[in-house]
């Protein structure tokens, strides 16, 4: 019997780093890059060119595959919701993947299934931004309903003018419609990863704490500390009633702002979705005992799911944005050399300031020695000198 072919859908860092996964697993990855040199065709051997939204390429792509998944979002809708009807498994599924496609039909069915979101409202003209703004105290923020991702598409606005253009080409047809949301006073970000079977098992990690930079997240601290375990059971419950409403198949990942209520426990509110693996699941990694690359190949392949558990007290993943080094594996020997218990993943992506070019996992007992430790790796693939 021929091992399985997963095919994926993108050739960044998240389906090059399903790679590793796959091989232990015995399962061949199949790979819809966008161009040769992309980050996961240097690792994939099956890794045929072609853009996202060519049915040809992915009905190639899709050929003898046991799955269709994705490492983005930005896939037609149409093209997935025909392939399924041609008989051919994607997961998650069309009419899952909308809610990670389209901020309006997220917000709308989030709010049907009765979870906590920010007050929120479509936009079509400036009248609709400017009462939208009256109503939550002159500050808000407009986001594109499509295509926007590590804060582009994403703006805080006090009057209708500082989205002319964006109303503009949404009204001419050229840019995606508008949505504004309150612009919550959040006391910090945490994140919940989900997987989940097609037959409904679903297995969670830890909840954990994201600190973002210019909109892109540029750490993960797991567990979140400090967290009520009452606001712990809540996250959770929320993510887990997410994956199950809009059944969600693989990795969830449900971005969370913690909100302060006077004399309750802290509260939620959901930010964003992800139905892939996702930034804030990188710690696991090595941090966990099934990584989240893992876990979504064995949901995507309805296996049963892996366990989620921390290895160590604390793991902290810092990301790697940008650097002043023409190639960041020129630190490899300096960051080996003074931890060699760091864990490096670099993506193999040409250098562009602020572009995610890797990670750092560091786990331990100590969460501020642990937290000192990967931004200091952090720092020296960025051709810094760590902070002292």
């Amino acid at each position: 019997m021929a091992a399985p072919v997963v095919a994926v859908v993108g050739g960044g860092q998240l389906a090059r780093m399903m790679a590793p996964a796959a091989t232990a697993l015995g399962v061949r990855l199949r790979v819809l890059v966008e161009e040769p040199t992309s980050s996961a065709a240097q690792v994939v051997v099956d890794a045929p060119v072609g853009a996202a939204s060519d049915a040809a390429a992915i009905e190639r792509l899709t050929d003898g595959a046991a799955v269709l998944t994705f490492e983005h979002e930005h896939v037609p809708n149409a093209l997935l919701e025909r392939l399924a009807h041609d008989g051919v498994p994607v997961r998650p599924g069309a009419h899952a993947l909308v809610h990670a496609q389209d901020k309006a039909v997220m917000r709308r069915r989030l709010e049907a299934l009765g979870l906590p979101c920010p007050r929120w409202s479509p936009v079509a003209s400036a009248d609709d931004v400017d009462r939208f703004l009256a109503q939550v105290g002159g500050e808000a923020v407009a986001k594109t309903t499509r295509g926007g991702y590590d804060g582009k598409g994403v703006r805080v606005v006090r009057s209708a003018a500082d989205v002319t253009d964006w109303l503009a080409a949404a009204a001419a047809g050229s840019g995606a419609p508008l949505i504004v949301e309150e612009k919550v006073p959040f006391t910090r970000e945490l994140a919940v990863l989900v997987a989940r079977r097609p037959g409904g098992e679903v297995r969670t990690w830890p909840v954990v704490e994201s600190l973002q930079q210019d909109g892109v997240c540029a750490e993960v601290v797991a567990p979140a500390p400090g967290l009520d375990p009452r606001t712990e059971a809540l996250a959770v419950d929320v993510a887990v009633r997410v994956a199950e409403g809009l059944d969600v198949v693989g990795v969830l990942a449900v971005e969370m702002f913690e909100v302060e209520r006077p004399g309750q426990a802290p509260g939620v509110l959901v930010n964003e979705l992800a139905m892939r693996p996702h930034n804030s699941g990188h710690w696991t990694m090595d941090g966990a005992v099934t990584s989240q690359f893992e876990q979504h190949l064995r949901a995507v392949l309805d296996l049963p799911l892996g366990a989620t558990d921390a290895r160590a007290p604390w793991t902290v993943m810092a990301n790697v944005l940008g650097s002043t080094l023409e190639d960041p594996t020129d630190a490899l020997a300096a960051v080996t050399a003074a931890d060699p218990a760091a864990k490096v993943h670099l993506y193999g992506k040409q250098v562009r300031p602020g572009r995610k070019l890797g990670h750092v996992n560091v786990s331990g007992p100590d969460l501020e020695d642990v937290r000192r430790r990967a931004r200091d790796a952090a720092a020296l693939l960025r051709g810094e000198q760590p902070a002292r």
